[in-house]
């Protein structure tokens, strides 16, 4: 039972640093073009090459 008094804090440290995570991903508009990311990959460049 000891072995909880140290998991349970690292549990919550862990998941406050998810979600802190999260919502920085949110806040750097990193999921404003979902369609334009998921098309990128499916052409060429091609022409940046030359």
């Amino acid at each position: 039972m000891s072995v909880l008094i140290f998991l349970i804090p690292i549990t919550i440290g862990l998941g406050l640093l998810g979600l802190c995570c999260f919502l920085w991903s949110l806040k750097a508009k990193q999921y404003e073009d979902l369609q334009g990311e998921a098309s990128r990959i499916l052409f060429d460049d091609a022409d940046k090459k030359l």
